[in-house]
C-alpha cells in the first residue's frame, strides 16, 4: 500500500496473492507509480539499489539504510544539529549498481537517545534532497513520522476488518483488503472534516476510529432505508469545493463526545503465581475467593 501522508490517505495497491513473497518482489510495479517531483519515504526493507536508482531517475525518496547496503564515503560527516529523538550527523556517500552507474546520496545519522525496539541507538537514512531542499533535522524528522502508514494498518485491521479469517481464497481476500482501503478514504474524509471544525490536534489525539466505524456500520443501512435516494444526490453532483463545505457544514453539528476515545490506564504487572511441584494444579474458585478476602 502507498500512503501519502499529507492527505492521509493510501493512495495506491499492489495486491499479491502469495502470501509468503516479498515486498521486493513488487518494486518494479511500484516504480511505474513514481511521479515526477515525488518524494518516497521508505523502510529500509525497500533499500534496494534499482529502487532507489529507479526513484531518482524522475524523483526523490527518503529510505532508511539497510545494512547490506555497498557505498562509500565522499567526504566526512558533519554534525546537523538536534531534533527531539537525538542528535543529527550528515555525510555524502556514493552507491554504485550492477552496470557501474554511481548514484551520490546524502546519508543522515541519527543517535538517538534512546535505542529502538529492535536495539538500535543509530538509524541511517539515505535521501537524493539536496541540502537546498531539506536540511537533514527536517529528513530525520520527516522519516520519524512514516511510522503513520502503521496506524492505517492498525485501523485497518481493527476498525475495518481488513483481514476476514474465512477469505481463504487469495483473489477474495485481496478484494476483501481493497474494500477496507475505500472504507479507509471514507473514514479520513470524516476525519478531515471534523478537523476543519473540531481542529486537527483533537481529531487526530482524542476521536476513537473505532467509534467512527462503528457508527457508520450501525446507522447505514436504516440511513439508507429512511433517506430517499434523490437526497444523495446533492453529494453526487457537488464539485470537490462544494463537498468540502457540505461536509464541514455537517461536521460542525456532531457532537464530539460520543466518539471519544477511553485511553486505558497503566498496565498491571501480573505476579507470577508460585507452584508446588507436588499439586501444581491452580484452583480458580480459591483464588477469587482469596481475592475477594
Amino acid at each position: 500500500m502507498v500512503y501519502d501522508p499529507s492527505l492521509r490517505l493510501p493512495i495506491d495497491v499492489f495486491p499479491c496473492e502469495d502470501g509468503h513473497a516479498q515486498e521486493r518482489s513488487l518494486l518494479a510495479d511500484v516504480l511505474t507509480s513514481v511521479k515526477s517531483g515525488d518524494v518516497w519515504i521508505c523502510d529500509r526493507n525497500f533499500c534496494v539499489i534499482s529502487f532507489m536508482f529507479g526513484i531518482a531517475k524522475i524523483a526523490f525518496f527518503i529510505i532508511r539504510q539497510h545494512g547490506n547496503l555497498p557505498w562509500q564515503p565522499a567526504g566526512k560527516m558533519t554534525y546537523a544539529g538536534r531534533v527531539e529523538t537525538g542528535k543529527v550527523y550528515e555525510q555524502p556517500i556514493i552507491v554504485t549498481d550492477e552496470s557501474g552507474n554511481t548514484l551520490k546520496l546524502r546519508r543522515i545519522r541519527v543517535c538517538l537517545d534512546k535505542a529502538t525496539r529492535d536495539g538500535d541507538q543509530d538509524i541511517f537514512i539515505l535521501t537524493t534532497l539536496s541540502p537546498k531542499d531539506a536540511h537533514a533535522k527536517n529528513i530525520a524528522q520527516l522519516y520519524r513520522n512514516r511510522w503513520k502508514i502503521e496506524t492505517a494498518f492498525q485501523e485497518l485491521s481493527a476498525h475495518l476488518n481488513s483481514e476476514i479469517n474465512t477469505l481463504g481464497y487469495p483473489p477474495a481476500a485481496l478484494f476483501g483488503f481493497c474494500v477496507a482501503l475505500v472504507s479507509y478514504t471514507i473514514l479520513s474524509t470524516i476525519k478531515a472534516a471534523l478537523s476543519g471544525e473540531h481542529g486537527a490536534q483533537t481529531v487526530e489525539e482524542k476521536v476513537s476510529g473505532y467509534y467512527l466505524a462503528d457508527e457508520i456500520e450501525m446507522t447505514y443501512r436504516g440511513m439508507m432505508i429512511a433517506i430517499e435516494e434523490k437526497e444523495w444526490l446533492v453529494f453526487r453532483d457537488a464539485t470537490p469545493s462544494q463537498l468540502a463545505r457540505l461536509l464541514k457544514a455537517l461536521a460542525r453539528n456532531v457532537k464530539m463526545s460520543k466518539y471519544l476515545k477511553h485511553p486505558r490506564g497503566p498496565k498491571i504487572p501480573k505476579v507470577k503465581l508460585k507452584s508446588d511441584p507436588k499439586s501444581p494444579h491452580v484452583s480458580t474458585a480459591r483464588l477469587i475467593a482469596k481475592r475477594k478476602k
